[in-house]
């Protein structure tokens, strides 16, 4: 393990992997709000969202091994778990996606100043992650919006457009630590 102080980016990214595993949990405390109410399509996709959140932090924890430079597994954030309503849990998952994404900006302008190139090249495939999660939050936001109240319009279209829909794999994808959940 290299003992010497790691880089900003390094610490930045090192700092990231307590955001995703605060995310990841988040997305635990969102899903179960959605369970405790009847939504199972909503707390399906979020769920899903956490352990997405969760192999993110080991995609970098896995950087940081192949990298050889220490790593150690930091604490996670408290979620929130009382919402006002189907809808502030997804205000609360856009708005942390938002902020996620200003993070992952952040480290590729950090990977960028401190010339660390295979920084750099590990943190484009989370930028364009972080493109997708907006887009997906905000779509979903807008539609929890235009329901109106009618939660079995917002689970339909959660079914029907969110959770039904599976990507082929990435072949950029970063690997994660013990694999990828």
């Amino acid at each position: 393990m290299t003992e010497t102080p790691r880089t900003p980016f390094q610490q930045l990214l090192h700092d990231q992997i307590s955001n995703e595993f605060t995310a990841s949990q988040q997305y635990i405390a969102l899903a179960v709000y959605y369970d405790n109410h009847d939504m199972p399509q909503l707390a399906k996709h979020f769920y899903a969202q956490s352990v997405e959140e969760r192999n993110h932090a080991m995609m970098i924890v896995q950087y940081f091994l192949d990298r050889d430079i220490d790593v150690k597994i930091p604490a996670a954030g408290a979620p929130v778990t009382e919402f006002n309503g189907y809808r502030e849990p997804i205000e609360l998952a856009l708005k942390q996606e938002k902020q996620v994404t200003e993070q992952i900006v952040n480290l590729a302008k950090a990977a960028r100043d401190d010339g660390d190139y295979l920084g750099e090249q590990f943190m484009q495939w989370f930028l364009k992650e972080q493109v997708e999660e907006v887009a997906t939050m905000s779509t979903l936001q807008a539609i929890a919006d235009r329901a109106n109240g009618n939660i079995f319009d917002v689970e339909s279209f959660v079914e029907r457009e969110i959770n039904a829909t599976t990507g082929a794999a990435d072949p950029a994808e970063p690997p994660a630590a013990g694999g990828n959940l």
